[in-house]
């Protein structure tokens, strides 16, 4: 979840029912970009997949660039909350088989559809908004910093061999899921996923001692 340091302060002096009206103008933006696309989504369409009013929408957000901030702020807390308890607990084979075997899952049950909520945004957004390029970084980050603990833990329990690189396996296996996640969602087919995932397994199990 997100730490109190990372909220905004205009949240953080919101009252409950105003945290929770807000909560709903993010969710709603975050539904219908995921779907359309930041630039296919209007503010007058979240406003209604809302069903708040637009002095209400524009008293919590001053424009689109300021909601779609919270918008990839909330996909990265969506994303890695899905993956819990998995994502803190990637210090084997068979927990990292289980994640990977979950995310896949996950696509089957979405027919494919959609990709990465952070990925798509990433695409999207990485070289026109330098803030939400920003915010997405981070969680990119969190995310491989989860992965990468895991893989330190095994490390340093003296499962994998000396000249292996966690930090660095981390990053790959990462890379390896987003690449996947784009060609699924290209092909309508989990066979890319289930390749780039299979071959990095592979390599880091070939590190084992």
């Amino acid at each position: 979840m997100e730490k109190t340091m990372d909220i905004p302060k205009q949240e953080q002096r919101l009252t409950r029912k105003g945290k929770e009206t807000r909560a709903r103008i993010v969710a709603a933006a975050a539904r219908l970009m995921f779907e359309r696309g930041v630039a296919g989504t209007s503010v007058e369409e979240v406003q209604q997949e809302a069903k708040v009013s637009a002095s209400q929408l524009y008293h919590y957000f001053k424009d689109k660039r300021e909601l779609v901030l919270a918008v990839a702020r909330y996909q990265t807390e969506q994303v890695l909350s899905a993956q819990e308890p998995l994502l803190s607990h990637l210090d084997s084979m068979e927990a990292l088989q289980a994640w990977a075997e979950a995310i896949i899952q996950l696509q089957l049950g979405r027919q494919c559809h959609g990709g990465c909520p952070i990925g798509s945004l990433a695409s999207e957004l990485s070289e026109t908004e330098p803030g939400a390029r920003g915010e997405l970084a981070e969680g990119f980050l969190r995310w491989e910093l989860a992965i990468r603990g895991g893989l330190r833990a095994m490390y340093d329990r003296g499962e994998m061999r000396a000249d292996a690189d966690p930090d660095r396996l981390a990053l790959a296996l990462l890379t390896a899921l987003q690449g996947g996640l784009l060609l699924t969602k290209v092909r309508r087919d989990t066979a890319p996923l289930e390749a780039g995932l299979n071959a990095m397994l592979a390599h880091i199990r070939s590190f084992l001692v």
